[in-house]
């Protein structure tokens, strides 16, 4: 039996609402709004926060690690192996990114799920992220949020079992982006719906659902990709799903995600799945794939972990200029101080433990946890003054107190003004680094505090990720 073990979800702290965006352009907005990624994050930023979040509590890594998005930072780099090493994965471990159409997390799905019934791999890491733009004062600006979904795949500990699938391609142009596209084009909207998307998804569901011997009914939840509001409805009706049965698209809430919309909603939907209930998923782009998932015992779990409403009900508002800087999409005025040293690639393979895990060191004799600045090498440990008598130590998963911290008005970033700490991590260790989604207004000493992997600065076509903290509750 393979199916679902794990799930995770991470939406940004921040929102855009639509009334701020109509407000600029003189235009009535939409209802509702879409999160948006912080200055420092990226799609590969919150796939290492989704993937963190599926792996939780879980005493194993998975043989494969696969992500989808079509936002990658890079062209030319495999950003699955980014993220495998972040997450601290084995080495061993098989990466894949799938990319190039909004279907890539489902079809990154029906790869997962072909590997561990073929036995190449008994749990895949699953990731989707993205983090897509519109063009200012068009309708994509107002619709299209950011976000990034997760899912394991395994055979054991099931908390869904897959029952059925059915795929299938199309070359129908609706929505698209060439190599030189900073937003998203698409189609007229009428066209789309009558001849790429409504039929390209009701051959798919109806087809699964003839596979598995089921009829509309049957389906205690129905997950269905969509772009708007109006779309989702119509496709629910014209197969004749109950409204009741059908999952919300989060369009209002978050916006429309690309790759991981459809991963989201599944997320949402086993986290309130009862056992033996089933769930149909479906998803668009290129295409389209449909599933049939059966909920077990297993599902119990996830009881008690953080929900999509609860992560939805944490957004915090943001101006359209504030979203215009951030997305650079406005030059502004260059900062007359020192500019950021650029990253050296040899430091960075060096130090790659550290960079990527936030492994440190711990005294072999008196136990002391220490990590040790970006080209420095611990040889001495500050307690007892043992040399040469550690083993590796990951900070990464740790929480901390903020020790002290600094306002920096001057040093040019994106979210003024910058805060750097100092952390005391739970257990011992201490580590000088940037804080970020803070409340200035609330940052105080002894605050708790969590890393979260993040963007530092980028240089001669070089994203410098390193660790954050950002506060536990604020």
């Amino acid at each position: 039996m393979a199916g679902i073990t794990s799930i995770g979800a991470y939406i940004p702290l921040y929102w855009l609402s639509g009334e701020e965006i109509g407000k600029m352009w003189r235009v009535k907005g939409t209802a509702g709004g879409k999160a948006v990624a912080g200055y420092d994050e990226d799609s590969v930023t919150m796939a290492v926060a989704a993937a963190l979040d599926c792996m939780k509590g879980s005493d194993r890594g998975p043989e494969a690690c696969y992500f989808a998005t079509t936002t990658g930072p890079y062209r030319e780099k495999q950003h699955a192996a980014v993220i495998a090493g972040v997450i601290d994965l084995d080495r061993r471990c098989h990466t894949a990114d799938f990319t190039g159409s909004l279907r890539a997390g489902t079809t990154a799905m029906k790869s997962a799920i072909d590997a561990v019934k073929g036995g190449s791999a008994e749990l895949v890491l699953l990731a989707a992220a993205d983090c897509r733009m519109g063009a200012p004062r068009g309708k994509f600006e107002q619709s299209l949020g950011d976000g990034a979904a997760a899912i394991m795949i395994g055979s054991t500990g099931v908390l869904a079992d897959i029952v059925g699938s059915y795929s299938l391609f199309s070359d129908f142009t609706d929505e698209w982006r060439t190599g030189n596209d900073a937003f998203v084009r698409s189609g007229e909207g009428r066209f789309v719906d009558e001849v790429g998307y409504l039929p390209t998804m009701q051959e798919a569901i109806s087809e699964v659902l003839k596979s598995c011997s089921l009829k509309p009914g049957d389906c205690s939840r129905v997950v269905l990709a969509a772009s708007d509001s109006r779309r989702h409805a119509h496709l629910a009706k014209s197969l004749g799903f109950d409204k009741a049965q059908v999952q919300d698209p989060l369009l209002t809430d978050i916006g429309d995600t690309g790759t991981p919309a459809a991963l989201l909603m599944l997320v949402a939907a086993l986290e309130e799945a009862a056992p033996g209930d089933r769930i149909l998923f479906a998803n668009y782009g290129d295409g389209a794939d449909a599933f049939i998932f059966r909920v077990t015992e297993e599902i119990g779990r996830i009881r008690g972990r953080l929900k999509m409403r609860d992560r939805i009900a944490k957004k915090r508002s943001i101006a359209y200029g504030t979203y215009l800087d951030w997305r650079d999409l406005l030059p502004f005025e260059a900062s007359s101080l020192p500019e950021r040293a650029e990253p050296s690639l040899a430091v960075r393979w060096r130090e790659r433990r550290t960079v990527s895990a936030l492994y440190g060191v711990k005294c072999k004799k008196c136990g002391t946890p220490q990590i040790h600045p970006i080209g420095q090498t611990i040889r001495v440990c500050v307690a007892c003054q043992s040399k040469d008598t550690f083993d590796t130590y990951k900070f990464s998963d740790k929480t901390g107190k903020l020790f002290t911290y600094a306002i920096d008005h001057l040093q040019p970033t994106k979210n003024p003004p910058g805060l750097n700490g100092v952390v005391d991590f739970d257990g011992g260790g201490r580590l000088i680094c940037e804080l970020t989604d803070y409340d200035l207004d609330k940052v105080a000493i002894g605050m708790p505090v969590a890393m979260t992997f993040r963007k530092l600065s980028q240089g001669k076509g070089i994203v410098n990720y390193f660790w954050k903290a950002t506060p536990l509750a604020q």
